[in-house]
């Protein structure tokens, strides 16, 4: 017989689903706008590539998971 997977329920803010959604929400939005902002600017070689994608992929991490904070934290109220 095949066990049951445990359930879980959180008190307040359930910062799992946070993490997840942050994490899916960065790569779908995240990959497109790396993508168009690096169209802008000259990139010439692979470290000013790379140094450019962190920059700009976190920025878009960041304000990516304080929405997704602020979302959770309304729904909860």
């Amino acid at each position: 017989m095949p066990q049951r997977v445990e359930s879980y329920e959180p008190d307040g803010i359930d910062f799992a689903w946070i993490m997840q959604t942050t994490f899916v929400l960065t790569i779908v939005v995240g990959a497109p706008v790396v993508a168009l902002l690096s169209t802008t600017v000259s990139l010439p070689t692979w470290g000013s590539q790379l140094n450019f994608a962190i920059r700009v992929g976190a920025a878009v991490w960041l304000a990516i998971g304080l929405a997704v904070y602020g979302y959770a934290r309304r729904q909860q109220e």
